[in-house]
């Protein structure tokens, strides 16, 4: 009887223990949410990395850096606590590109705890330029090529290359040569009859 006592003694026991939960004192510091978040893929860079702890952190022993793709570490304000929280504030604007948050704390137990993660930056792509308007010496060489100026109108500077008929001075001088052998034939119409009439 008493062996069966002792032994659904240490039985009670040992169940006990199992169904009763560690105490927080027991457990260390663990980051719960971070801001931003594990592996986001930003279209904007922030302005601040935010960390949130399961216990309360102690402002002396508490490290978050950020750094880029190349391990060159970001230029950050000191870690602003507040309960289980810290946050940086970053001094300059991220640009594209991965970056690691790392970060270390110390639990309750004196025991410390770090830890880090990725982060990725990557604005929207931006619009192809659009094609640029022809230079003023490429709309010159255009239009002294084609005879026109830089509005699409004829050149009045650019020589034509067509012929454009007889000259002036041609037009006139044949005009006068054409009144001089009309007069000669009148002339000679009234000689002739002036003749005529003499004789009769």
């Amino acid at each position: 009887m008493r062996t069966r006592s002792v032994t659904a003694l240490l039985a009670a026991v040992l169940t006990a223990l199992l169904l009763v939960p560690a105490t927080p004192a027991a457990a260390h510091n663990s980051l719960q949410e971070a801001t931003p978040a594990r592996d986001a893929r930003l279209t904007a860079a922030p302005t601040q990395v935010t960390l949130r702890f399961l216990q309360r952190l102690n402002p002396s022993f508490t490290t978050i850096t950020v750094s880029d793709a190349g391990q060159r570490t970001v230029s950050t304000s000191a870690p602003a606590v507040d309960g289980a929280t810290g946050t940086v504030t970053i001094d300059e604007p991220l640009g594209n590109g991965t970056y690691t948050v790392a970060y270390r704390v110390v639990s309750r137990d004196g025991h410390p705890v770090q830890g880090s993660y990725r982060f990725t930056v990557a604005y929207p792509a931006a619009p192809a330029p659009s094609a640029s308007a022809p230079s003023a010496s490429a709309s010159s060489a255009v239009a002294a090529s084609t005879g026109t100026d830089a509005a699409g109108e004829p050149d009045a500077s650019v020589a034509r290359s067509g012929d454009d008929g007889p000259p002036v001075a041609l037009l006139a001088g044949g005009a006068v040569a054409g009144l001089l052998v009309v007069a000669g034939i009148a002339l000679l119409v009234a000689r002739r009859a002036r003749a005529r009439r003499t004789d009769h």
